[in-house]
């Protein structure tokens, strides 16, 4: 089944509103919390690991159109979320320190996927 045009501008312009967020996010998170490692995308990945969660779970007890799920998750979400730039600011990391770049693996990986899963588990309790 093709993707309808409603879906297409709903990923559209979820991604819009998702990419001005993100760079928003990144540019104040690393300003106001100098650290070696870039935490502004950090923050980034485990706040929208969180909320896809949410949204998971939420949609899994309530149904709600496949344009406002793509709006969400691949438009919003997709865009806020930045594992490229992770994966570039990880390679660079490891000419500066192999310490730095794996702490900022390990930190996105496992952050983000824990956040994702308690986001899921809150809204199934809260559900329920």
């Amino acid at each position: 089944m093709p993707i309808s045009w409603q879906t297409i501008l709903a990923i559209g312009a979820g991604g819009f509103l998702g990419a001005i967020i993100r760079a928003y996010s990144v540019h104040f998170s690393n300003k106001y919390i100098p650290l070696d490692i870039p935490v502004g995308v950090l923050i980034v990945n485990i706040i929208g690991s969180f909320i896809i969660g949410i949204l998971f779970a939420y949609f899994a007890h309530i149904t709600v159109s496949e344009s406002l799920k793509a709006f969400l998750t691949t438009g919003f979400l997709g865009a806020l979320t930045t594992y490229s730039t992770f994966a570039i600011e990880s390679y660079l990391l490891f000419g500066t320190s192999i310490y730095l770049a794996i702490t900022n693996i390990l930190l996105n990986v496992f952050g983000t996927i824990i956040s994702a899963g308690m986001g899921y588990k809150l809204i199934h309790f809260l559900l329920r």
